[in-house]
């Protein structure tokens, strides 16, 4: 019998089989440079600009706002570096509101522009990881440049109220970016009815390809390009096209688009928590928002207990302790500290991530697993 269970799909995902049929071509026959004019490069062209429809209609966007980049990471540094360095061109001030529990990814190239003048203002969230529109909107000042508040957290899984945050930000006159790799695929992320100016999303967390991703960018909005070369993309990103990459990120966002009504992630995630407060009562809490969570999402703690040691104790569990970007650290996360999560609850924090391929059968084996690692650590320190 497989003991081994995979519940950290917000790390990554796997490949769906329908998105390796789809790059299989790609491997071989079609290898054209899409931007050749030849009978070996239109092909390629050709499958670029299918994939960018597929992005586009998951998005609810024009195919013309999507800019293929190497990966969520980058999709971030172009929005924000490409909001500054055209403000700085401009010979223009630059204030940016964030929040504390942004991924890395959005926080490292804020503190990059800090450096180089830009005024950052990180707001703190409430005990479920949300932040409050009132405070974004006292934090706005005639600088005020781009507001970036991720759509989903990837450690708790809390949804943030964007559509408030989008309301504020056009009052003001103030661009909205929000880093949507971990809704894209699991819940709705229409661009519209979000608000939003800019959105970033990653291919792998959506049962795509890693390496590549997408930043959607509202007509009319001029960023300065993060790589600069010859005129890919419409001249806001250099470097010829992945073509593999890019047809396994369209092919995943025409799936995401077909499974949209797809509640059984959402059914397997609360019975994952029910049996564990049978089992644990009072032992094990909620990390996160109880409802506005993404469907796949259990973050719990194991109370008086460590994390990393649950899970290295467990080496058939694939789980994690936080963000996959930090998960060797071993302090208490970010995150659940600007939750203000004490460090006795938040070092015996396990993220659950659940998936496609998730099943009830894996929900009682990783109960039974859990039932015996704490046993036997409990009755370690008797």
């Amino acid at each position: 019998m497989n003991r081994r269970i995979y519940f950290d799909y917000n790390a990554t995902t796997p490949l769906a089989p329908e998105v390796a049929a789809a790059m299989l071509p790609y491997l071989d026959e079609s290898y054209g440079n899409p931007s050749s004019l030849h009978w070996a490069g239109l092909p390629a062209r050709d499958a670029v600009e299918t994939a960018r429809a597929q992005v586009a209609s998951l998005l609810s966007c024009d195919p013309t706002e999507v800019v293929f980049t190497a990966g969520g990471t980058e999709a971030n540094n172009q929005a924000i570096k490409g909001v500054y360095f055209a403000r700085s061109a401009a010979g223009l001030p630059c204030h940016i509101v964030t929040t504390q529990i942004e991924h890395p990814s959005v926080l490292e190239p804020c503190r990059f522009i800090e450096k180089l003048g830009a005024e950052i203002t990180q707001l703190p969230v409430d005990r479920f990881g949300r932040v409050n529109p009132a405070d974004v909107a006292d934090a706005i000042r005639p600088q005020t440049a781009l507001i970036s508040i991720m759509h989903a957290n990837n450690e708790v899984g809390t949804i943030q109220p964007i559509g408030e945050i989008a309301r504020i930000a056009r009052e003001n006159n103030v661009l909205l970016h929000t880093d949507a790799a971990q809704s894209v695929g699991k819940i709705v992320t229409d661009v519209d009815a979000l608000g939003v100016d800019l959105l970033a999303l990653a291919g792998h967390k959506l049962y795509g390809p890693k390496g590549v991703g997408a930043l959607y960018v509202r007509d009319g909005l001029h960023l300065d390009p993060l790589m600069h070369g010859a005129g890919h993309e419409a001249g806001r990103r250099a470097g010829t096209e992945n073509v593999l990459a890019i047809v396994g990120l369209g092919a995943a966002c025409e799936l995401a688009e077909e499974r949209a009504a797809d509640e059984q992630v959402r059914i397997l995630r609360d019975e994952l928590w029910r049996r564990l407060q049978r089992q644990f009562g009072d032992a094990v809490v909620l990390n996160g928002h109880p409802e506005d969570r993404l469907p796949n999402t259990l973050n719990v703690s194991f109370v008086g207990h460590s994390g990393h040691e649950i899970l290295a104790r467990l080496p058939e569990l694939a789980a994690s302790t936080g963000s996959a970007c930090h998960a060797g650290n071993t302090q208490i996360s970010p995150v659940l500290a600007a939750m203000g999560i004490s460090e006795r609850v938040g070092f015996g924090a396990v993220r659950f991530s659940l998936g496609r391929s998730s099943t009830r059968g894996n929900i009682d084996l990783v109960i039974e697993m859990l039932t015996n690692c704490l046993r036997n650590a409990s009755a370690s320190t008797a």
